[in-house]
């Protein structure tokens, strides 16, 4: 083990990793005080070595370790990968190909829903994990030992996941269902957000449409300000001070006073101007460009019992295959599947169909039935 911190280390190590079939990845990074993530630690391993990666070191250029993110040739095992690659997205404009997600693959394989990586651990590599140093300061120098050997934990262990999980996936012949669950992953539109789609972070529940104009607009306002300051949101305006806002509708800087949550010199500074130009642009819309939230009609309670069934088949039908429910379906998806037969939700399509979906239409159509066989719940055919 080494930590790397110069540019000629971090390239033999990343010529050595680049003949390797995989490598094991995780980063430890702080987020509290900015927008964008601040990378301090990469952890790396395959069979032969382990090492983490000094980012804070003076001068260090990533770029050899990019590079070995996008080698084709070696497949980039994550443990809930989506932070990490969002990090590399923000940084360099990468993400890892060939990946593989350890969590995801666990739900592929009936590990349970969005299983920890400490339990994944116990239950695959039999071993505890230290996490007595996980809120450690990571920007801070020097790191000690401790921190480093908890650090690389989450490469080392992780490891024999990959190969279990792979050995897994071998036997149940799932691959297919792994690289669809991890497609968004690889997408590069999923770590970005585009300041017009900023409110949609914001639970809105006021279904007037001018008061959801002046929500998209001062939400796409904050987002800007966030992302050129490198601020988080809630340090430019808290979710709850942004809608008391929008439902004040200023139409002056003096109005601003009277929100409470805004700083004493806001109304006076520039940012209280520029919100107020978001506020008056809102105004101006016209009526029939108003934004117009999806609105999706509650469930019918004449459907609660037809709910409830599907969720005692959906137990089953986990249960049998060893498949995480949420890979599945969700309650709204089980309220959609009530509501209609060819409602537009993933469990009626694909390998979730011929799984779960084909048999959730027969229950609800009255085409299978339950029945209990020594002392197990059974799914049997009903005759025509």
């Amino acid at each position: 083990m080494s930590v790397i911190t110069t540019n000629e280390d971090l390239k033999a190590l990343c010529e050595r990793l680049g003949k390797s079939d995989y490598v094991t990845v995780d980063t430890e990074f702080l987020r509290d005080k900015t927008y964008y993530s601040k990378l301090c630690l990469i952890q790396i391993a395959d069979d032969n070595e382990f090492h983490a990666i000094d980012t804070l070191a003076g001068g260090i250029d990533l770029g050899p370790f990019y590079d070995l993110m996008e080698n084709e040739n070696v497949v980039k095992v994550f443990h809930a990968a989506k932070q990490d690659i969002e990090i590399f997205v923000n940084q360099a404009n990468v993400v890892p190909s060939p990946l593989f997600d350890s969590q995801i693959a666990a739900m592929v394989c009936g590990f349970g829903d969005s299983i920890g990586y400490e339990k994944l651990v116990m239950t695959l590599c039999n071993k505890p994990l230290d996490k007595s140093t996980r809120f450690t300061d990571w920007s801070r120098r020097p790191l000690t030992e401790r921190q480093i050997d908890y650090a690389l934990g989450d490469v080392t262990y992780l490891r024999t996941i990959y190969k279990k999980l792979k050995e897994k996936l071998d036997q149940n012949g799932r691959e297919s269902w792994l690289k669809e669950e991890i497609s968004d992953l690889q997408n590069k539109d999923t770590y970005v957000v585009k300041p017009e789609d900023a409110w949609k972070r914001i639970k809105i529940r006021n279904n007037n449409r001018r008061f959801n104009a002046i929500v998209h607009k001062v939400a796409a306002w904050r987002e800007v300000q966030a992302q050129s300051r490198n601020l988080p949101r809630n340090r430019i305006m808290r979710d709850e001070v942004l809608l008391e806002l929008s439902a004040v509708r200023p139409q002056h800087t003096n109005a601003l006073t009277s929100i409470r949550g805004l700083g004493a010199n806001f109304a006076s500074s520039k940012a209280g101007k520029s919100v107020i130009d978001a506020v008056a642009e809102a105004m101006a819309l016209p009526d029939d460009q108003l934004p117009v939230l999806p609105k999706r009609k509650p469930p019918s309670q004449n459907n609660d019992p037809i709910v409830e069934l599907l969720k005692v088949l959906l137990k089953l039908v986990c249960k049998r295959e060893e498949v995480a429910p949420k890979l599945l379906a969700n309650v709204e998806d089980l309220e959609m599947i009530a509501e209609e037969d060819t409602a537009n939700v993933k469990a009626l399509s694909g390998w979730r169909y011929d799984i779960f979906g084909k048999d959730a239409l027969a229950l609800k159509n009255g085409k299978v039935a339950f029945a209990i066989k020594n002392g197990e719940i059974v799914i049997f055919p009903i005759a025509e």
